[in-house]
């Protein structure tokens, strides 16, 4: 697949297919994304990939938290505020899904539910985990973003869909403990992946971007 149309046409996928993906097919993504770029090609990511019973097990640990109302602690706080660019942002994508699914995305109840399909993984047949040394500077959780973005790029090229999900660290220390996990590490972002379901309403709604002009400055 042409690099640009990859990139323009990825997206992310919340409805997938049951069917599992190869063990070879997943290691050639991931070996695909290892060549991103980093601070003196310091490659700080780790990586699990979930399937099975293992996957199924941590979706059920994660619910039951969140239905003992047990208090998120993710490794990398939720954002609390945003500038007014970025918040406009947010709240037209809020007003747009809520037009086209009638959906209210700042109701609780609606994150409540979105969580618990988060913590599903979106019923994908494989679920990721990334992560890496806490002692690691901010270059790092760029260097690991870039990783990311390849990641889901690579899978794209494969025929395969992705989705990162924030809400999927929520319980950073359970997890870590769950999946063996040192402490000492932070996770970072777990993604869903598998074949996409193109034919769900749900993977119908694409988001906009912003104008380039109004991203851009010229200076000479």
């Amino acid at each position: 697949m042409d690099a640009i149309e990859c990139i323009k046409k990825r997206m992310s996928i919340r409805a997938f297919k049951p069917e599992k993906v190869s063990k070879d097919l997943l290691m050639e993504v991931v070996n695909i994304a290892k060549w991103s770029p980093s601070y003196k090609n310091s490659q700080p990511w780790e990586i699990i990939i979930l399937s099975g019973a293992k996957k199924e097990a941590l979706s059920k640990m994660m619910v039951e938290l969140l239905t003992k109302g047990v208090e998120p602690t993710p490794d990398l706080p939720e954002p609390q505020f945003w500038p007014p660019a970025e918040e406009a942002r947010i709240n037209h994508l809020y007003k747009t899904k809520a037009e086209a699914a009638g959906i209210d995305l700042k109701d609780p109840e609606v994150v409540r539910k979105s969580k618990k399909v988060n913590f599903n993984f979106y019923y994908a047949p494989h679920a990721i985990y990334l992560f890496q040394d806490s002692s690691l500077s901010l270059w790092s959780l760029f260097d690991i973003g870039l990783f990311a973005q390849s990641l889901m790029l690579a899978a794209h090229a494969k025929g395969l869909g992705t989705v990162p999900q924030a809400f999927s660290t929520d319980y950073a220390k359970q997890i870590k403990n769950f999946l063996s996990i040192p402490e000492t590490k932070r996770l970072v972002i777990g993604l869903s992946i598998g074949y996409p379901d193109l034919g769900s309403p749900i993977n119908k709604f694409r988001t906009d971007r912003v104008e380039t002009d109004k991203l851009v400055s010229w200076l000479e």
